[in-house]
């Protein structure tokens, strides 16, 4: 069963902006923060947006002030814009529950940031 999918990645040059999309099972993770992980070559899953079902939405310092989470309740659908992109966003972004249990993890989908 699929329960979620993330889209919008792909290879841009630092300063460029992307807006991810996830699609989710509103079975799964109706009433559940929502966040957006990122991983990198080497480096451990980290958490660096979420949006409570309230709108309430917290960022990572890393992140702060460049990208933007939100969410389409009508589309089950949370989105993750980012704005002046860095080498170092470079990873694999992935949505899901923001707190633990999590759901199944998805394909997730790949952004690459050249300098």
């Amino acid at each position: 069963q699929v329960q979620q999918v993330e889209s919008g990645g792909g290879l841009v040059q630092a300063g460029a902006s992307l807006r991810l999309s996830c699609s989710y099972s509103e079975s799964i993770f109706s009433g559940n923060p929502m966040g957006w992980f990122r991983q990198a070559p080497g480096k451990e899953r980290e958490l660096v947006a979420s949006i409570t079902s309230r709108g309430f939405r917290s960022y990572a310092d890393s992140v702060k002030g460049r990208f933007t989470i939100s969410k389409d309740y009508n589309k089950s659908t949370v989105y993750l814009q980012m704005n002046s992109l860095k080498v170092e966003d470079t990873a694999v972004y992935y949505c899901n529950r923001a707190t633990r249990p999590y759901a199944y993890w998805g394909q997730g989908t790949q952004v690459t940031v050249s300098a």
